[in-house]
C-alpha cells in the first residue's frame, strides 16, 4: 500500500531522541518528551494560490525538519507511527553542516 498526501501535507517519521544526557545519565521512557525532529517520507503536490496556480512545497522527501510540539496528526501505517502535517507546521529544515577546510 502506498500513501500519497494531498495538497500541502507531509508524512513525517519522528527521529527518536537520545537515551542518555551529555553527562551519561540514562533517561527512562516515562520521562522522555516526544521528539520535535523528523524525516519527511512523502509530500503532496503543493497548495493552490488564490489565482488557482499550484505552489510547490519547499520541503522534499528525505529532509530533516523541526516542527512544533503539538503539530500534525498521528497515524499508524504498516505498523509504524507517523505524522501527517501541513507545511505551515514545519518550523525549519535542518541542513547538513558543510565541511569547511581551514587554511593553515
Amino acid at each position: 500500500m502506498k500513501f500519497r498526501p494531498l495538497h500541502d501535507r507531509l508524512v513525517v517519521r519522528r527521529i527518536e531522541a537520545e537515551e542518555k544526557t551529555a553527562g551519561g545519565v540514562i533517561i527512562p521512557d516515562t520521562a522522555k518528551e516526544k521528539p520535535q525532529e523528523g524525516e519527511v517520507l512523502a509530500v503532496g503536490p503543493g497548495a493552490r494560490a488564490d489565482n488557482g496556480e499550484l505552489v510547490p512545497l519547499e520541503v522534499k522527501v528525505g529532509d530533516r525538519i523541526l516542527f512544533g510540539k503539538w503539530s500534525g496528526t498521528e497515524i499508524r501505517l504498516k505498523g509504524e507511527d507517523l505524522l501527517i502535517m501541513k507545511e505551515s507546521d514545519v518550523l525549519g529544515i535542518i541542513e547538513a553542516a558543510a565541511s569547511t577546510k581551514r587554511a593553515a
